[in-house]
């Protein structure tokens, strides 16, 4: 399976949406899209992280960005998810991992001293062409919003 690449066009992927929405990211050319991996709706830090965006959302708009949150979680999780916390952006289920894998975002995580696979956060930057211009890797919640807009905007400048 093809692999996302810093400054190389991303691989084809035919994502799951909420709204019902089905599509090819290559369908979003034309505009930036962010891109973040989290790992399971209604969890602390992926609420903090999903209402960072949702409270920046009009500040990547302005910069003609999309955000688009992806997780393994079922659609119906997700519309609940995004209902409860009025998230104006769509949630991609990957319950496949197709999309995970192409991104490389599946890792060993050590949960209460178990070893188990999931999704490390991760955010990444597409820009217009489809190219993918930057990645953030073992994401810290806080602080990280804020450094992807100044991010973006340092992009839209070049």
């Amino acid at each position: 399976m093809p692999k996302a690449v810093i400054n190389k066009a991303i691989p084809a992927a035919r994502v799951v949406a909420t709204g019902d929405q089905e599509f090819k990211l290559s369908s979003l050319k034309g505009q930036y899209v962010v891109l973040y991996f989290y790992p399971k709706d209604s969890t602390s830090g992926c609420t903090k992280e999903g209402e960072a965006f949702r409270d920046h959302y009009r500040r990547f708009r302005n910069q003609d960005a999309v955000i688009l949150g992806v997780s393994r979680d079922s659609l119906g999780s997700h519309e609940k998810f995004k209902a409860r916390y009025k998230f104006p952006f769509d949630l991609i289920s990957d319950a496949d991992e197709k999309l995970c894998k192409i991104f490389d975002v599946i890792k060993e995580k050590n949960m209460y001293g178990r070893k188990v696979m999931g999704i490390e956060r991760s955010t990444f930057i597409i820009d217009p062409k489809g190219v993918l211009r930057r990645e953030y890797r073992k994401v810290k919640v806080d602080g990280h919003v804020e450094q992807v807009l100044q991010d973006l905007k340092a992009l839209r400048r070049q």
